[in-house]
């Protein structure tokens, strides 16, 4: 996460510093930890008969949440951020990807915020609410640099059919 788009965000943009960029993460950080949940019980529901559903109700531990789905989902975005910078797909490719990805953030981010009572520390509700958070925000420099800043991102020059995306 973050791989691709913090730097060209910095680089390029300079919509603000790095310093900045920073104090927000530290912030929203201090913010979360404050407001995180505890929860009383103690054992949670461990069995992954239905998982899906247990995830989404929040009657799993937040770790069967939070690491499984972050993993293969920043595998999946470095890959297509790397094969778009590499002009192996083209743009409406990586806009159509993107797209197929929001849906399962949504579902992950709803099995976060019910989950992130189960833990039997705050910092890692806190935490994992924080990587959603991150999650969105990435979509956002995506979103900022698919629509104003295309030719820093993606190869212009070898899409022949899809040049019309790079303006």
């Amino acid at each position: 996460m973050f791989m691709y788009s913090l730097p060209l965000f910095f680089e390029h943009i300079h919509f603000f510093s790095v310093a900045d960029f920073g104090m927000f993460v530290v912030g929203l950080l201090v913010i979360l930890i404050i407001n995180a949940n505890y929860s009383e019980k103690t054992e949670y529901q461990q069995s992954l008969n239905n998982y899906l559903f247990a995830s989404w109700s929040g009657n799993i531990a937040l770790m069967w949440v939070a690491v499984p789905f972050f993993i293969l989902l920043n595998i999946a975005l470095f890959a297509a951020d790397t094969m778009a910078k590499t002009g192996i797909f083209t743009v409406s490719i990586w806009d159509d990807i993107h797209l197929i990805f929001f849906l399962p953030v949504i579902w992950w981010t709803v099995s976060i915020w019910r989950c992130s009572t189960n833990t039997n520390y705050l910092i890692f509700g806190a935490f994992s609410r924080f990587l959603t958070i991150s999650v969105f925000l990435e979509y956002a420099l995506k979103m900022l640099i698919r629509i104003d800043y295309p030719r820093i991102f993606f190869e212009c020059e070898e899409l022949f059919l899809d040049y019309g995306n790079c303006f």
